[in-house]
């Protein structure tokens, strides 16, 4: 396992977004989007054209986590964190990455942070931090599900 940051140097169209997380998509992968007045209420749908614009979203597996947020004229600037190696298609982000699972933090089912449907007991959800091997800093905490 090889971990990598990365980001993709131009904005993304939606057809573009749309495509690469259909790329890196794998069962199971979970999807959070998110609007200004409310979340997805299906965490397990993958976004369609229908759904833009919104102001961010981010999907998970095992391997990985795409976020995307909205920036100017429907078109969004993508984060990528991944064990599964390097993409060339992204920049990278930092040199040297380690990378720590642990269990996730849920919140009650009266809290926004995660879609409704998102079940308390998620047991197969985890946190993955990235951690930049020369300073020991957690730069980014991801979502994954373990294996």
């Amino acid at each position: 396992m090889t971990a990598f940051v990365g980001v993709k140097e131009k904005l993304l169209s939606v057809a573009e977004l749309l495509d690469l997380i259909q790329e890196f998509a794998i069962e199971p992968s979970y999807y959070f989007l998110r609007w200004t007045h409310k979340v997805s209420d299906n965490w397990r749908q993958a976004p369609t054209e229908d759904d833009f614009p919104m102001l961010e979203g981010q999907m998970f597996n095992q391997n990985c986590e795409l976020r995307w947020k909205y920036k100017r004229k429907n078109s969004y600037e993508v984060l990528l964190l991944t064990v599964a190696g390097e993409y060339a298609d992204f920049s990278p982000v930092g040199e040297k990455w380690e990378t720590q699972d642990r269990n996730a933090h849920l919140y009650a089912s009266t809290e926004t942070r995660f879609p409704k449907g998102f079940p308390e007991k998620a047991s197969n959800i985890a946190q993955r931090y990235f951690i930049d091997k020369q300073t020991s800093t957690v730069h980014f905490v991801a979502l994954t599900i373990k294996q």
